[in-house]
């Protein structure tokens, strides 16, 4: 069973950095596509970017393209999200998902999820 655990989230300034992680445990890391979701009050969960296993191809939302990069260690079984320029409107509660295969836009494609870290940007 894949379990996938988030941290680094926290408040920080408008302009400022931040970076995600999100530690994989249970199989093997890189027979996993990842990704990153987030959710702000009152809206739904958005699709942030992707990774796949290998870490060779990454996509993005048109919303964070140029500021936000997605990486994976696999000796530390662990992706990332570098988030810089950070927006008032990137506050919201990330997640990150796995799923066995070819990444994917759609959130209900990723079978395992984790708990959630809150992202909150002041202006």
């Amino acid at each position: 069973q894949v379990q996938l655990v988030e941290s680094g989230g926290g408040l920080v300034q408008a302009g400022g950095s931040l970076r995600l992680s999100c530690a994989f445990s249970g199989r093997s890391f890189s027979n996993y596509g990842m990704a990153w979701f987030r959710q702000a009050p009152g809206k739904e969960r958005e699709f942030v970017g992707s990774i796949s296993g290998s870490g060779a191809i990454t996509y993005y939302a048109d919303s964070v393209k140029g500021r936000f990069t997605i990486s994976r260690l696999t000796a530390k079984n662990t992706m990332y999200l570098q988030m810089s320029s950070l927006r008032p409107e990137d506050t919201a509660v990330y997640y990150c998902g796995a799923r066995r295969g070819v990444t994917t836009t759609f959130q209900s494609a990723y079978e395992y999820w984790g708990q959630g870290t809150q992202v909150t940007v002041s202006s």
